[in-house]
């Protein structure tokens, strides 16, 4: 169940393309590819500021609109994988595998038959 405020959002929208002169499906298919709250009334105003004068312009800006959404989708997820992996980082032993790789070891140390003269 749709909540009052995607309702009104979902109005807003339809009532600003029928406002155009669009036909009120267009409007429909165009709340339906945007389907939040948020995205419809970024539409909407976009429908009152920039009055747009064909049906391609405003499915263009349509897809701008969800093209935006998906890059804003995209940073978060890359936000919060690089928190976790700035945490893992945080949280590993200091003596990790890097220490694997220290210069300060001692060749004879070393048991690989290429250390060995």
């Amino acid at each position: 169940m749709a909540s009052e405020s995607w309702r009104e959002a979902y109005h807003g929208l339809l009532v600003a393309v029928k406002e155009r002169g669009f036909p009120e499906e267009f409007g429909k298919l165009i709340a339906r590819n945007l389907g939040s709250e948020k995205m419809m009334r970024r539409m909407t105003g976009y429908l009152k500021a920039a009055k747009p004068r064909s049906m391609e312009e405003t499915a263009d800006e349509m897809l701008a609109i969800l093209s935006d959404r998906d890059r804003w989708i995209e940073k978060k997820e890359l936000e919060r994988t690089n928190a976790k992996y700035n945490a893992y980082l945080d949280t590993r032993d200091d003596d990790g595998p890097e220490a694997a790789f220290d210069e300060d070891d001692d060749e004879e140390s070393d048991p690989s038959p290429l250390a060995r003269k």
